[in-house]
């Protein structure tokens, strides 16, 4: 399913209807022409701020509405977002990607707030050396100077890490947590950590930034075909959970 998932986004998917345009080209010049245009436009409209805020902004929770809104939480969870290879900087071997380091940040900003107990979830997507969650304790420690209590190393995707984060805090008699994960992200999240049977409260980073006004807004741009790229992936997660959820439920 996650390899389909890739080959549904771009640029992938563009080259593929491109290309299959150009084949259907001298046979059915209309379809042809079509799957280009669809191929090549769509590449550039999701290149633009304006389509990249539209597809994260409709993602996107609330923020949380204050300090007291933790109340009711009893540890803050991290949801690992990708390693660096090989980064250097820090000595580590490998580091949190830049999407990690923004959950961390926030995280750390929670902790200093409510003194809550932190857990980091992040596995081995691709048997590296080290689980992801390693790589983000050591950055919580060593430059946020922040404790960390538990490492959920086994996950490597969003339900794993809900279903082995939910073992863990249960070990010690906790249900109801504050959930990290960039704004576009934490619906799906939510969502998985529910199923387990954990109580949560949504704590979203990262917005999305409103989009230039005027031309700007049009002028497709490479970051922006990235961010539009996430937020469909993030869409077409949301689709295989509600089928994952529908099959459960027959």
């Amino acid at each position: 399913m996650e390899t389909l998932k890739y080959l549904l986004l771009p640029p992938l998917i563009n080259v593929v209807l491109t290309l299959l345009g150009g084949l259907l080209w001298s046979r059915m010049q209309w379809l042809g022409g079509l799957l280009v245009v669809l191929g090549l436009g769509g590449l550039l409209a999701l290149a633009t701020p304006v389509a990249s805020h539209a597809l994260r902004q409709g993602l996107e929770p609330p923020p949380l509405a204050g300090p007291g809104t933790l109340g009711r939480a009893q540890a803050i969870v991290i949801l690992g977002g990708g390693r660096d290879f090989r980064a250097p900087e820090f000595g580590w071997g490998d580091a949190p990607s830049n999407i990690t380091w923004r959950r961390l940040a926030y995280g750390a900003h929670l902790h200093r707030q409510s003194g809550l107990p932190i857990l980091v979830s992040g596995g081995r997507v691709h048997d590296e050396h080290s689980a992801e969650a390693s790589l983000m304790g050591a950055a919580l420690r060593e430059v946020f100077g922040v404790p960390v209590r538990w490492m959920e190393g086994q996950s490597r995707n969003t339900a794993e890490n809900a279903r082995y984060s939910a073992e863990m805090l249960r070990a010690a008699n906790i249900e109801r947590i504050a959930l990290v994960s960039q704004a576009w992200h934490l619906p799906r999240a939510t969502t998985e950590f529910e199923r387990v049977g954990l109580t949560v409260i949504p704590a979203p980073t990262e917005f999305a930034s409103e989009p230039p006004t005027g031309l700007q807004g049009w002028l497709p741009r490479a970051y922006h075909l990235n961010q539009s790229t996430r937020a469909l992936h993030e869409w077409l997660g949301r689709g295989e959970l509600a089928l994952r959820q529908r099959l459960l439920d027959r």
